[in-house]
């Protein structure tokens, strides 16, 4: 007869504190190779060294990181980047906080991360995209449940050029009509490569502002820059070379900078 037990359900506390006895009196330590030690260790140190040097002239700045500054009561922003045509930023509403009315200095581009904005009749949601041209002018904007948005292209963080834009929404309304794409409208989708897609919103004779959607587990080759590429991260997570990219993150490739291969392997926006 033996008394091994027929099942793991049948181990008392004791078989436990045996059996554990047992598998570490069969461990015994590894030495460790030090010429494999060497190589792996030389190895690591030159990606390391290619990543830093591919990554040479981006400018990264994460949701968490960066300075707000106070515009007015319920209302701050954090810069991203001062370009020659307005700065890009983040900007946050509290609950019942509003802008006055003013005229857009350069073309202004904003999209709503997360809660609601109102132009007038005009309202925002998450992931509606507005655009308003050089010289226009739109009501104040409003925000009810609290909102933060996107905006390139905006005064704010100049202080001479926001007196400037603010003087001149005391004019009667003119310029060239905005234009807003709702992200509920889902047409107008094209796809660049196999689960890449892109929408594009906005464009002139040099420049154009798009989504791209990346489905888990998509990739779009290695790429340079010809032009200043911004991108703000709208959902999910995406390398952009070694780097990675979550909700509200915000990188600048200047003109001349390449980008690694970039690879979601959750999905993004």
């Amino acid at each position: 007869m033996s008394n091994r037990p027929e099942s793991l359900d049948d181990f008392d506390e004791s078989d436990h504190v045996e059996l554990n006895r047992l598998l570490l009196d069969s461990l015994a330590p590894i030495a460790p190779n030090l010429k494999q030690h060497e190589v792996l260790r030389t190895r690591i140190m030159e990606r390391i060294t290619h990543s830093i040097a591919s990554q040479a002239g981006l400018l990264t700045v994460r949701l968490k990181d960066g300075v707000w500054q106070t515009l007015k009561s319920g209302i701050r922003f954090k810069p991203l980047w001062a370009g020659p045509e307005g700065s890009s930023i983040l900007i946050e509403f509290a609950p019942g906080a509003a802008l006055p009315a003013h005229r857009h200095s350069w073309v202004e581009e904003g999209v709503v991360l997360w809660g609601d904005l109102e132009m007038g009749e005009l309202e925002l949601e998450p992931l509606d995209y507005h655009m308003s041209p050089i010289g226009s002018c739109h009501a104040s904007i409003r925000s009810r449940q609290g909102a933060l948005a996107y905006l390139r292209g905006t005064s704010l963080g100049h202080k001479p050029s926001v007196l400037r834009e603010l003087l001149g929404g005391l004019l009667p309304l003119g310029g060239d009509p905005p234009l807003t794409v709702f992200a509920n409208k889902n047409n107008n989708w094209v796809e660049v490569v196999e689960g890449v897609l892109k929408k594009d919103l906005w464009f002139d004779n040099t420049r154009v502002s798009r989504f791209y959607r990346l489905e888990p587990g998509s990739r779009v080759a290695e790429h340079t820059h010809l032009l200043d590429e911004e991108c703000m991260m709208l959902e999910g997570e995406v390398f952009l070379g070694d780097t990675l990219l979550r909700a509200g993150d915000y990188q600048l490739a200047p003109a001349g900078t390449m980008h690694g291969e970039v690879y979601s392997d959750v999905g993004a926006t």
